[in-house]
């Protein structure tokens, strides 16, 4: 995970006499070594000796990096002649994004037929009281609730609401990505969606992938650890791809979302195939939720002339394009990459609660 240690073990073999072994293992940006050693060692070893050599690395940044590559340089004992080499494969480490802690997330508004955490809004069998009614040949005699019963000369019994899992769509912007100082949006939205995926699959819910970009991948939705795993790993491959082949695709097949899903939108709302496709689900009757995750912390402002001026007008086309979303009925909150994810699930908790409630 990122930020956490990484042990390398590097094993060499000498099949003759090496007066002096020069060994360099290059690291990419991601990876950094933790002690003041460094990843340079100079060794000597005599005629079949085995000697392990540890690095200790930081994973600072998620991804899958390949360590290397790892150079060699052998010299004879009077330093004349040397030998170089280079390790043709060198292994590669996949660092999983750190996940927020997540206490609530975004409810649903449809259930599924299987059994899971989520409250139905129908009913059915269930733990949930959802109202009473008389009592009719084949209910089970602990329905009956005698209170009512007693009240009303007749017998009534309990309605309850079953408890559902639901299929949850994981939708990743990978258009366009905001970068400064090493991070951009995509971090966030690759690390949001890592947290979603982990907090609704222990609700033992489905959970599915799209990452809509320069190529259209998804993931179909599953359940369990394994999914959890196959998300994450699908997260890895992450990044934003130039295609021109893509330039006038706005929408999803349809084949892609099960029916009755909620999508759920990481993007940084910067190009508009992806927001295309964000209307276009909407118009589809798709239950659609939006995390926008701000470009701003990742750009700086003109101090003046005609480039502060436009910078405004970018923020205010910014604004106007959050306010489209929301009067097609769709909640959307911006994410600052300073401000928990928590916080912004309970104001689109809140949008989808309000608006519930208008409609009715």
């Amino acid at each position: 995970v990122e930020g956490d240690p990484v042990e390398a073990k590097l094993e060499l073999v000498a099949a003759t006499h090496v007066a002096r072994l020069d060994v360099y293992l290059r690291l990419p940006e991601e990876l950094e070594p933790a002690g003041e050693e460094g990843t340079a060692r100079a060794v000597a070893l005599r005629r079949g000796e085995q000697r392990e050599l540890d690095f200790e690395l930081t994973a600072r940044l998620w991804g899958a990096h390949a360590l290397g590559p790892l150079y060699l340089r052998a010299r004879d004992p009077l330093g004349l002649v040397s030998w170089e080499g280079v390790l043709a494969r060198p292994p590669s480490v996949r660092v999983y994004p750190k996940e927020d802690t997540l206490r609530r997330i975004v409810q649903p508004r449809d259930t599924q037929v299987f059994s899971g955490s989520e409250v139905a809004r129908r009913k059915g069998e269930g733990i949930e009281f959802a109202d009473v009614r008389p009592w009719s040949a084949g209910d089970a005699l602990k329905r009956v609730n005698w209170r009512a019963s007693a009240r009303r000369g007749e017998l009534w019994v309990n309605e309850s609401h079953p408890e559902r899992n639901t299929d949850v769509i994981l939708f990743v912007d990978s258009f366009a990505d905001a970068r400064q100082a090493g991070e951009g949006t995509l971090d966030l939205a690759v690390r949001a969606t890592a947290a979603l995926a982990d907090a609704y699959i222990h609700r033992r819910d489905r959970v599915g992938l799209i990452s809509f970009g320069g190529i259209l991948r998804w993931l179909l939705p599953g359940m369990g650890t394994v999914q959890l795993y196959r998300i994450i790993d699908a997260l890895l491959d992450t990044e934003v791809i130039l295609s021109y082949y893509w330039t006038e695709i706005d929408v999803l097949p349809r084949r892609t979302l099960p029916p009755n899903a909620l999508v759920i939108a990481l993007s940084p709302l910067l190009d508009r195939r992806s927001v295309g496709a964000l209307l276009d689900l909407r118009a589809r009757g798709i239950d659609l939720a939006v995390v926008g995750i701000s470009p701003l912390p990742f750009t700086t402002r003109p101090a003046r002339g005609l480039d502060a001026v436009a910078y405004d007008i970018w923020t205010l086309r910014r604004d106007a394009l959050r306010h489209r979303l929301q009067q097609a009925g769709v909640a959307v909150a911006e994410w600052q990459n300073d401000e928990p994810l928590q916080a912004v699930l309970e104001e689109v908790r809140s949008f989808r609660r309000h608006a519930r409630i208008a409609r009715a």
